[in-house]
């Protein structure tokens, strides 16, 4: 099942694969942070009949993304909730008895065929009314996997092993608040550290860990704590860790902590979300309520300021908008798949909700193949779709039903696979048990 060795070209920075096989995926939108992905040669359509399910497993509930890395698949997930008081019975749950078990699981690529899981135990409350799992994606690095749980707990484990290598209980340690909807920024590898979005106590909104240690080395940001994972750039004035709080857009000193620059952009009901995305000396971020910021980096480290805002027509939520040639891709709420020009925020077109269903909270997962204008999407109703980008429009090539049931979380994909995981996405479907899926692409040659 798995390609060894991988024969390519480095096109703008980045490998592009001259292979039967395509990269693996350690980490939130995939191998480079960017929803890039060095990909076999796809079909032009999927076939008549659909596409192959490899295997799949049950597993529980939550909008956890998946990472593949080395033959192995990585996910967390809810094990059943334990039922409130006495069988048959009302009576609320003993206040020491936990909600359910938070996992942390590791399974064969090739064959489904679970190697190890940890399980510890969580009290959730209601998160929102979505109360149903994790929301983070493991990262994978240098054989470690790092994971956080939706109410704080941060683990690197021996990938490998499942071994605990070092362990945070966020909240009790750190004092950590929760939001309202659970913590949902994945673990960042940066170097030796390890930045995580946990709204910790005396000014830790964001804080730096030693990544073989786990030993605290900063912390950062008064600020509430929020949905979004952190994001490092690489602007002209030298390297800088960007985090989008309910209340500012930051950019900071990663090796520090210290403070460059920041611009208010305060969103209802604290939902940043979407990771901003760095282009062209910009940055761009991307909300539900109040819309869309572009920010352009100056020549210093502490040089930023906003020059467009779109309030209107590009409002997005959980989906990571992806860049090519000048302009952005994202999803708005009401207009569904929307270009616009980075530079001056000009919309260039919408797809009319074609790629994903309209509804209260639009979802999908795009990811570029290789330097092409080739998408793969998977959206919330589990359709994985073929389309052309560009800014003569939105083209689709083929979809077919690749998922049986909704979608939110962030698939992966790797080799010529796509790995992904049911979770009813609305707060009224989250009863499990879910699936987690292996999906063949391309058939073995």
């Amino acid at each position: 099942m798995r390609c060894v060795g991988l024969f390519g070209v480095v096109l703008a920075g980045v490998l592009f694969a001259r292979a039967a096989c395509g990269e693996d995926w350690p980490r939130w939108r995939g191998p480079r942070g960017d929803g890039t992905w060095v990909a076999p040669k796809l079909p032009a359509k999927w076939p008549a009949g659909g596409l192959k399910t490899v295997w799949k497993q049950l597993v529980g509930g939550g909008y956890a993304g998946i990472t593949v890395a080395d033959g192995r698949v990585y996910t967390l997930d809810l094990e059943k909730p334990i039922p409130p008081g006495p069988k048959g019975k009302d009576a609320p749950a003993p206040a020491d008895q936990p909600d359910g078990f938070e996992r942390v699981l590791c399974f064969d690529a090739a064959t489904g065929k679970p190697i190890w899981s940890h399980r510890y135990p969580v009290k959730y409350g209601t998160l929102g009314g979505y109360a149903n799992g994790p929301r983070t994606q493991p990262t994978y690095h240098d054989d470690k996997l790092f994971t956080l749980g939706a109410v704080g707990h941060l683990f690197c484990f021996d990938a490998k092993a499942g071994t605990i290598l070092w362990t945070h209980d966020t909240v009790a340690e750190f004092g950590a608040k929760v939001p309202e909807w659970g913590f949902a920024g994945s673990p960042v590898v940066d170097g030796e550290k390890v930045f995580a979005h946990i709204a910790a106590e005396k000014n830790g909104c964001v804080m730096a860990f030693d990544r073989t240690s786990g030993k605290e080395l900063w912390r950062s940001l008064s600020d509430p704590g929020g949905y979004c994972t952190p994001v490092v750039i690489h602007p002209k004035s030298g390297r800088q860790l960007v985090l989008w709080t309910p209340q500012n857009v930051h950019g900071l000193d990663p090796e520090t902590g210290r403070s460059l620059w920041k611009v208010a952009y305060k969103v209802t009901y604290g939902v940043s979300i979407a990771p901003p995305v760095f282009r062209d000396d910009v940055l761009f971020v991307t909300g539900y309520w109040e819309g869309s910021k572009a920010i352009r980096l100056g020549p210093k480290p502490t040089a930023a300021g906003v020059i467009w805002t779109d309030p209107k027509t590009l409002r997005g939520l959980m989906a990571q908008p992806l860049y090519r040639d000048g302009h952005l891709y994202a999803i708005d709420k009401d207009y569904g798949l929307t270009c616009v020009e980075l530079a001056t925020g000009k919309k260039v077109w919408d797809d009319d909700n074609q790629l994903t269903p309209r509804g209260r909270n639009p979802h999908a997962s795009i990811v570029w193949v290789n330097d092409s204008d080739r998408a793969l999407a998977l959206n919330a109703a589990g359709e994985l779709v073929l389309c052309r980008l560009g800014p003569k429009g939105y083209q689709e090539e083929s979809r077919t039903k690749a998922v049986n049931g909704r979608v939110w979380g962030h698939p992966a994909f790797a080799d010529r696979f796509l790995f992904a995981k049911t979770d009813g996405a609305e707060a009224w479907q989250t009863a499990g048990p879910h699936e987690l899926v292996c999906v063949e692409l391309v058939p073995e040659r």
